[in-house]
């Protein structure tokens, strides 16, 4: 009988040896004696001493019945040391402890898949007993590799597959909270260990049928389906492991996971990839989130030479994870994170542009595929900056659009803005737009409690800049910019899309009064944001968009930093832009040119009802019914229609359909307005920029009106077929006859009527008239 021995034989034994043998019935079906097995428990704790020589003696009996398959004894003797084990809390158990994890060592070694699965559930056993004193001489590296070999289990029985993958996952998790509970539980986060236990649960993790079920914060699944499913199992062991990392040893519990992406190719498509890093972020805890961020960042530079589609399936799980972290701190990461994606974003343009130049000519289906694939790079960075850009705190997301501001392209300046010169106009063009786009998700929502926070001048000149107005996208782009920073009550979606509004009272604008900061503002920016507007309606690629966002540019200005003054200087741009309309100068198509007039028609609509003068109000509207009635194609519910029949020419209109100067003085004067000012013509200030600039310089395209006496006013230009302009000066300079000082002399003239003070060009007119 294999659990007996002889009566002559027993006598001579060892007690312990002798206790242990009865614990074995005759026949193993029986099970466990459990009066012996009470003897051998209070034998152990009675006499600690003895569990080493207990512990070896079941060891050797465990590894013969190993051997000889009986495995019925087998489980007797693990149920034994089990018992032993959670009976026994003493200093001594240390070598039982050692004896025990041979015997679960040669359990995960046989090829038994129901001893795998023993051994494994004494070890979980084992790892929930807390030790009066820690093992400074314990290790663990034979139950990693053997549970992670586990964990990649291939039977061909599903079921058993199943049951030993189980198994494995739980005996990673018993070594991961023994190790932790451990003084020497620095050990498990060593990289030989983290390399084998976070692709073995990722494996199993990849299995799970609902990815989208799984990348929320820790669920709560019940007890079976833990025990039964080996995708839920090794998600919580991994979100466990995530849990109790540490500063020192975070980076080390990540970077399998991109070894693991990398080698299965889990990038594209990315679903899983953002799943294991939304766990990520949400199992760790807040303030080591930048580490995981600069992680990411980290591998997107390692990768930059891989397909399109990998480096932007890494960009789409950097998105997941800073729209996480950015609901917390994450530290000095911030602009990091901004310059790196700015970086790769100059280069997906590089390559975008590389792949165009190298198929000229020979355009192939595969080309046009990774000039698309590209752009997905591109829309995932803008989609990265913006979102992160526009969830942090107002203080940090100014600090960004200032960054993000001097990385544009801009003629004529030397900030930090991104190297291109490799890319030539084309790809210059590409990364102004693209910034722009991110600023403008960026600038979404943000509310600065002054114009000048959300405007300062760093950030006002070079966004204002000509080399941003030479592209119609790009305008659109820096008026929607100007839009999200000027409104700051919410009014823009009340006036989308041009029209004449009936009655602005419907729309309930909101507005406060004007503050210091802003009257101040406007005094020293102002004329920048009119020569923005001017300058942006005389471009001869503007669509209908282009009108809609000028616009709205005119209205929030009106709602938003319009005291009486700037109303004034209001008035006075949007009869210089009825001017440009009516005068022609630049040669714009027809359809800029009644574009313009209804863009003046709409505003003045607005305009006249947001100050509610009665006179101003009446002035407007018969001009406007006027047009409806001879010249619809002069109001936006016309022109802007896909069939519109234009007029040939504007020469031949009456005074009547136009918006006069001195119609609205008179009005605006009986209601106290300062309405000197208005006899003053428009004209935007020249920039240094404008002499940088590629475009036609400001001086050649708007026309100098020299005499500023008040007489000077729209029916007047209308009825005088001769006046004077710049052209007609250049003309005159371009003669032979004329000497070099009268040259000299009317430049002074000219600079003189575009820089020159108000007041100080006011005074000479006086002068002037007293003569």
């Amino acid at each position: 009988m294999p659990g007996r021995v002889c009566c002559c034989c027993a006598a001579l034994r060892p007690r312990y040896k002798r206790l242990v043998d009865n614990i074995f019935p005759e026949d193993p079906k029986d099970g466990l004696v459990k009066a012996d097995m009470e003897k051998l428990t209070f034998y152990a704790v009675s006499a600690p001493e003895k569990l080493d020589r207990i512990g070896a003696y079941l060891a050797e009996r465990l590894s013969r019945d190993v051997v000889r398959h009986r495995y019925g004894y087998v489980l007797i003797a693990m149920e034994a040391l089990d018992q032993l084990l959670m009976a026994c809390h003493s200093q001594s158990i240390k070598p039982f402890v050692e004896s025990f994890l041979h015997m679960v060592a040669k359990l995960l070694e046989s090829g038994e898949p129901k001893l795998q699965v023993l051994g494994t559930n004494s070890f979980v056993k084992f790892a929930n007993i807390e030790e009066d004193t820690p093992s400074y001489h314990r290790r663990y590296d034979f139950f990693v590799s053997r549970f992670s070999a586990m964990c990649h289990s291939c039977d061909h029985d599903p079921e058993t597959q199943t049951e030993i993958r189980i198994a494995g996952i739980r005996g990673i998790q018993g070594v991961v909270r023994k190790t932790v509970n451990d003084e020497l539980r620095a050990t498990i986060w060593e990289p030989q260990h983290m390399d084998k236990i976070v692709p073995s649960l990722l494996f199993n993790m990849h299995k799970i049928e609902d990815i989208d079920s799984r990348i929320g914060p820790p669920s709560s699944p019940t007890g079976g389906e833990k025990e039964e499913n080996p995708a839920l199992l090794a998600e919580n062991c991994f979100r466990e492991l995530l849990g109790r990392a540490t500063y020192g040893n975070m980076n080390n519990a990540v970077k399998p996971v991109f070894a693991h992406l990398d080698h299965h190719r889990l990038w594209d498509p990315n679903e899983f990839a953002v799943s294991c890093f939304k766990i990520i972020m949400y199992s760790i805890q807040a303030q080591y989130s930048h580490h995981v961020i600069q992680e990411i960042l980290g591998h997107l530079d390692a990768r930059k030479r891989d397909s399109p589609r990998v480096r932007a399936g890494i960009i789409q799980v950097l998105l997941e994870a800073v729209a996480i972290a950015a609901k917390g701190s994450i530290g000095p990461t911030v602009l990091e994170v901004f310059n790196t994606l700015l970086k790769h974003l100059r280069i997906s343009v590089d390559f975008e542009l590389g792949d165009r130049r190298s198929s000229a000519g020979s355009a192939t289906f595969s080309t046009s595929s990774k000039e698309s694939d590209e752009r997905i790079v591109q829309n995932a960075i803008i989609q990265t900056i913006g979102f992160f850009g526009s969830n942090l705190p107002d203080y940090q997301r100014s600090e960004i659009m200032m960054f993000i501001m001097g990385k544009v392209p801009v003629l004529g300046t030397t900030s930090q803005s991104l190297d291109t010169s490799h890319l030539g106009d084309l790809g210059t063009r590409r990364i102004q737009i693209m910034l722009l786009r991110s600023l403008l998700m960026v600038t979404s929502g943000y509310k600065a409690t002054t114009i000048t926070n959300a405007l300062p001048p760093p950030f006002l000149d070079p966004l204002l800049s000509p080399s941003l107005m030479e592209d119609s996208e790009l305008r659109q782009l820096v008026l929607e910019i100007l839009h999200n920073l000027i409104d700051r009550h919410d009014n823009r979606a009340k006036l989308r899309g041009i029209r004449i509004i009936p009655d602005v009272s419907d729309l309930k604008i909101k507005r406060d009064k004007i503050s210091r900061q802003d009257v101040s503002f406007m005094k020293k920016h102002g004329q920048q944001l009119y020569r923005h507007i001017y300058l942006g309606c005389k471009e001869e690629d503007n669509v209908q968009k282009n009108f809609e966002l000028l616009f709205t540019s005119l209205a929030l200005t009106t709602i938003e930093l319009a005291n009486e003054e700037v109303v004034i200087d209001l008035i006075r741009l949007a009869i210089a832009l009825q001017d440009i309309a009516i005068i022609n100068e630049d040669n714009l198509p027809m359809f800029n040119r009644c574009g313009i007039m209804a863009l003046v028609a709409a505003y003045l609509n607005f305009l006249s009802q947001m100050i509610a003068v009665p006179a101003f109000c009446q002035h407007v509207s018969k001009v406007i019914e006027t047009r409806s009635l001879e010249a619809s194609y002069f109001l936006p519910e016309t022109i802007f229609k896909d069939k519109c029949n234009l007029p040939k020419s504007l020469e031949k209109h009456e005074k009547d359909l136009f918006f006069l100067t001195n119609k609205i003085a008179e009005s605006l004067g009986g209601s106290g307005y300062s309405v000197e000012r208005l006899s003053v013509p428009y004209v935007p200030q020249v920039t240094d920029e404008d002499r940088l600039s590629r475009r036609k310089s400001i001086v050649d395209t708007v026309s100098i009106q020299v005499d500023i006496l008040p007489g000077n006013n729209t029916e007047d230009k209308i009825d005088n077929t001769e006046e004077i302009t710049f052209e007609a000066l250049k003309k005159a300079i371009d003669n032979n006859g004329l000497e070099e000082q009268e040259k000299e002399k009317r430049r002074l003239v000219i600079e003189k009527f575009q820089k020159a003070p108000f007041e100080e060009i006011a005074a000479q007119c006086e002068t002037k008239v007293s003569f």
